[in-house]
């Protein structure tokens, strides 16, 4: 697991840093349990041990350290066996919502798997896990856990009642809520692999008060992304055209290298966000989730392109590392609503360098109409 092979300095740092967020409870609440929000959970995580944080990434995985990938939770102990959320699947009822039970288990299941084995391919992990901070009275519990594949062949028990399907893959339980399109998972936390008391502060504002008095303390709210746009990874009408963009390597004409791509920047782009990117075939920095850097430019008529400088890294990454699209297999538009993307975010450090990330199902739309 992950907790236990970290330096005990930056445990004692994760450790302390949620004792002084839980003592801020009763800021919201009056209970004995100490309130943690998830986000904070996060944030608190990836400073702590040095992770890189995905929360922006629109993918099965919260954080990742080296090669492990870590899906990151927070929830009450309860009776120590509760089920908590692992997946939605809002944006893609139409795959399975007329199949009986266990047809939706086995499709259900399978978009999981994918969407984990996408976010694997994408950061380059080889083992994934679910870290948890189990709530109690005046306590947090470390608790962790393989974050195993549904394993398909074995699924039994399928229970359906009423909104809800209960089953099993004879590793874990686990729950579909229909009209909620979300998947729970049962964890079993009786067994925590750490824990520690946490002192609720009886006035926590008053606290806060004082330390920001004392201390004369200074916020800096600047942000390191200067700009951010959306890019579809499909053409109009979401189609991914046959012979352009991510299917470039199959237009008419010259031969090309099956991994010659380019992501389509449609004149809306440009409109929104005219001093976005460089001029033509001007060379920047594209930073890749896994840390890799390409030099790219835009390119062709109208500026309709973003490729690499060797049109053949990017789509090896695209197409390969990460869609795990085979050489000489087209990319199609079902394909990407199977992982739940169809875009690409591209946030903007400073002239010369940007990142690349993945975005979820109509994230593009979603730019185009946002101010």
């Amino acid at each position: 697991m992950f907790y236990d092979n970290q330096d005990t300095t930056k445990k004692n740092d994760y450790k302390d840093a949620l004792k002084i967020i839980g003592s801020l409870s009763n800021l919201f609440s009056d209970s004995k349990v100490p309130y943690l929000y998830y986000r904070i959970a996060e944030k608190i995580f990836c400073n702590s041990f040095l992770a890189q944080d995905l929360s922006r990434g629109d993918v099965a995985l919260d954080a990742v350290k080296g090669d492990t990938g870590i899906g990151l939770k927070t929830f009450l102990e309860g009776n120590s066996k509760s089920f908590q959320k692992v997946a939605e699947f809002n944006k893609d009822k139409f795959l399975y919502e007329d199949k009986s039970p266990k047809k939706l288990i086995q499709t259900v299941s399978k978009l999981r798997n994918e969407r984990i084995k996408f976010t694997e391919n994408l950061y380059g992990i080889s083992d994934s896990i679910y870290h948890c901070v189990v709530r109690n009275d005046n306590c947090f519990k470390i608790h962790e856990e393989l974050m195993d594949s549904i394993d398909i062949a074995n699924i039994a028990d399928v229970k359906k009642v009423k909104n809800t399907i209960k089953f099993n893959d004879g590793l874990h339980d686990y729950s579909f809520n229909t009209s909620k399109s979300t998947l729970t998972k049962r964890f079993k936390t009786d067994h925590p692999l750490y824990e520690f008391d946490v002192k609720i502060l009886s006035n926590p504002l008053e606290e806060i008060k004082n330390c920001i008095l004392q201390n004369d303390l200074q916020y800096d709210a600047s942000d390191r992304i200067i700009q951010t746009v959306y890019l579809p990874l499909y053409g109009k009408n979401k189609f991914v055209y046959e012979r352009s963009g991510l299917n470039q390597w199959n237009a008419n004409g010259r031969k090309r290298d099956d991994n010659e791509v380019y992501i389509p920047i449609p004149v809306k782009v440009h409109l929104k966000s005219p001093d976005f990117f460089p001029k033509r075939e001007t060379p920047f920095n594209l930073k890749l989730p896994n840390g890799d850097v390409l030099l790219v430019k835009v390119c062709q008529d109208g500026n309709k392109a973003l490729m690499s400088f060797s049109n053949r890294e990017l789509g090896r990454w695209l197409l390969r590392d990460v869609l795990a699209l085979e050489d000489g297999e087209l990319l199609t538009y079902q394909k990407l609503q199977i992982l739940g993307i169809d875009s690409v975010r591209i946030d903007k450090i400073d002239e010369k360098n940007y990142e690349i990330n993945f975005a979820s199902l109509d994230s593009y739309e979603n730019y185009l109409q946002s101010n």
